[in-house]
């Protein structure tokens, strides 16, 4: 049994974990298929999941804005856009697919599994993405909502209950008392596809580099590395 057979078989297991029932097979196999086995194994997989990912970007977007709309009335339009990429970066959906006990289902090329790609976060962060896309697709937003929130909706409510902290107004008022001059935020590269862009960014005081940081937006990427500056530099504590 070649392993795009091995996956459809192993569908029933995979959707207990998920509580969802596909009616279209198909989509719950594609959205395991990463680009590096697609392209060792054409022949078994005509597509990858970078598609279902994108969608699922979108509609993952949708379902955590429609819900800090609706629980938090009163918060400003920046603090809703921060909270939401907080919720949907990268590290917080290879979490969310974490407790959903399926990575190791999901369908590497050789490179990848020495590497022990299924470990890695955004592996893990773009299956996540691409299994809402697929829901999406064959239950529509109604079954990608009650998906979403039948697993996480207490980690969500535990984003709402903890202030989320602003680092880089953090950094910038430590930088003003210490140096004079605020932080200076360089993109240091960019990796993967375009829809999916991951940004590295560093912090600079005084042209020297006290934090790098990651993020699926610049903004991201820049409080990510204003954290790491404030922890590296025993501003706050780390944890």
């Amino acid at each position: 049994m070649n392993p795009v057979e091995d996956l459809l078989a192993k569908a029933p297991v995979i959707e207990e974990k998920l509580k969802y029932s596909f009616a279209n097979k198909q989509l719950l196999v594609l959205s395991f298929v990463h680009r590096s086995f697609f392209n060792e194994h054409r022949d078994l997989a005509p597509q990858h999941n970078e598609r279902l990912e994108f969608l699922g970007d979108s509609v993952l977007g949708l379902i955590i804005s429609d819900y800090l709309y609706a629980h938090l009335p009163t918060e400003s339009e920046g603090y809703l856009s921060h909270l939401r990429s907080h919720i949907v970066e990268a590290g917080s959906c290879a979490q969310l697919l974490g407790q959903l006990d399926i990575a190791q289902y999901v369908l590497l090329g050789k490179g990848e599994r020495m590497n022990d790609g299924r470990g890695r976060e955004t592996i893990l962060a773009d299956l996540f993405e691409a299994l809402i896309g697929a829901i999406y697709l064959d239950g529509g937003m109604e079954s990608a909502k009650a998906f979403f929130f039948s697993h996480f909706s207490e980690k969500i409510e535990e984003h709402l209950k903890k202030p989320l902290r602003n680092w880089k107004a953090e950094l910038q008022d430590y930088s003003q008392k210490k140096h004079q001059k605020p932080p200076v935020y360089k993109i240091l590269k960019e990796s993967g596809p375009d829809h999916s862009k991951i940004f590295h960014v560093t912090a600079c005081i005084d042209e020297v580099d006290v934090g790098e940081g990651a993020g699926s937006s610049k903004k991201e990427a820049e409080q990510a590395a204003a954290e790491d500056a404030l922890k590296k530099l025993g501003v706050v504590q780390d944890g």
